[in-house]
């Protein structure tokens, strides 16, 4: 917590930019050792992962804490990721959604379903299992009695990684979890969530070798992407100005009626989940009070009605690529919240976590090589549950532009289901920490 070298943001900006312009220079390369590099790495990947180097070394950082002149401790936290997240994510999922084909999306089948399901009852019984395992070699890991007990702690880590956010905080007001100690859980699921989103962004450099090996059936995802492109070429153009303007206008002027909408269905909801007597009914729908919920809800539902549009004659002038300059700079800012060094801070939650995130992989894994589903609905599956409507874009539209929606909508979907997902792992976890 203590100050980074770079506490202004539009110095920390410039870093991330430059870092950004590093990766796209680096990966243009047709020859030599970034060539060689670039085949192995996605360059998404480091574009996330050399912030984090900063972020660990020092030199930037996502909040820290300081003392005043009189002494006092004085918190500053950079504005980035909100900034990022607020403003750059929806505006890029309407970008990149405006050349949408809807059939052709409801056409990928239900096999994005199931992955999606499969990771959510990895992380149900993923919980239960990880205490059990980890009691095995250390029994007070997983201890502590009343509010200070761990499994309540992890009921919050359940909440974010089946829904999101405001799951996450619902859980925290179901079970009580000792506020003290609540700090530990968010480090937990900030170092074990970012790892798992690392591996799935270099395993999208070797998604043919493992759609090989899963004899996954990627037509349905390739006709989508053939139809984007075909569709892409025929209106292409070279971008005037007027162009780019246009875009920013429809993309930022839907991200401003998103933001005011939100801040009334928000406070709406609030009220009237508050009206509900039941404690648990309560907390179930507490998601619907989360003004970044309906945010990117509206500005998707907006995104998807343009696409019927003229509108949607803008992919011609790079719509998806402006997008993709967004959803970059939004991966920079969530790279710069890991510091590599937190992981040896709390081994054993962090052991706890990798167990349980391992659990969750191995079932998407299991069920993906079944079905024989590509890799890309166990990566969109996995992070729509673990990352949110934050990541599961990020995840989906590394595959190709024109699939961020369907990270969206299943992002969207999991945080209607995270608060009862999680309640029930935490009924298993209370169980398994009692064994």
């Amino acid at each position: 917590m203590t100050a980074p070298t770079f506490t202004n943001d539009a110095i920390v900006f410039g870093i991330l930019m430059i870092s950004l312009g590093f990766v796209f220079y680096t990966e243009s390369k047709t020859s030599g050792f970034w060539h060689k590099f670039y085949k192995i790495v996605p360059g998404l990947f480091m574009a996330y992962f050399i912030p984090a180097i900063f972020t660990t070394l020092g030199v930037i950082a996502p909040e820290w804490e300081t003392l005043n002149t009189a002494g006092e401790a004085v918190k500053g936290k950079s504005q980035l990721y909100y900034v990022a997240s607020r403003f750059l994510l929806p505006a890029a999922l309407v970008l990149m959604t405006l050349s949408i084909d809807l059939k052709a999306i409801f056409n990928l089948g239900s096999k994005a379903l199931i992955m999606f399901f499969t990771g959510t009852v990895g992380i149900i019984i993923g919980g239960p299992l990880a205490i059990l395992l980890i009691s095995i070699f250390s029994p007070e890991t997983v201890g502590g009695v009343g509010f200070d007990a761990v499994w309540r702690g992890l009921s919050t880590l359940a909440g974010s990684w089946i829904g999101g956010g405001a799951n996450q905080t619902a859980m925290l007001e179901i079970y009580q979890y000792n506020p003290a100690k609540y700090g530990g859980m968010v480090f937990v699921d900030i170092v074990v969530a970012n790892i798992w989103m690392a591996i799935l962004l270099i395993g999208i450099g070797r998604k043919d070798k493992i759609n090989k090996w899963l004899k996954a059936d990627t037509s349905a995802i390739e006709e989508l992407k053939e139809k984007v492109s075909s569709f892409t070429q025929s209106v292409k153009r070279n971008p005037s100005l007027t162009d780019l303007m246009i875009m920013l206008a429809i993309a930022f002027g839907t991200v401003g009626f998103g933001h005011f909408a939100a801040s009334y269905l928000s406070s709406l909801f609030s009220d009237l989940v508050a009206g509900i007597e039941s404690e648990t009914w309560k907390n179930v729908f507490t998601f619907l009070g989360s003004s970044f919920f309906w945010l990117i809800s509206i500005s998707t539902i907006i995104a998807i009605i343009l696409s019927f549009t003229k509108a949607k004659n803008y992919e011609g002038a790079g719509a998806s690529k402006l997008g993709s300059v967004f959803i970059y700079i939004l991966v920079a800012t969530i790279g710069m919240k890991m510091d590599l060094a937190m992981i040896f801070d709390n081994l054993g939650l962090i052991a706890i976590g990798l167990v349980w995130m391992s659990i969750h992989a191995g079932l998407l894994i299991l069920v993906a090589k079944l079905i024989r589903a590509p890799y890309f609905f166990l990566a969109v599956g996995s992070q729509a549950n673990v990352g949110g409507a934050a990541s599961a874009p990020i995840v989906a539209s590394a595959f190709h532009p024109s699939l961020a929606t369907v990270g969206v909508l299943l992002a969207v979907f999991g945080y209607a289901i995270g608060t009862v997902g999680a309640i029930l792992c935490t009924i298993l976890m209370e169980i398994a920490s009692k064994v």
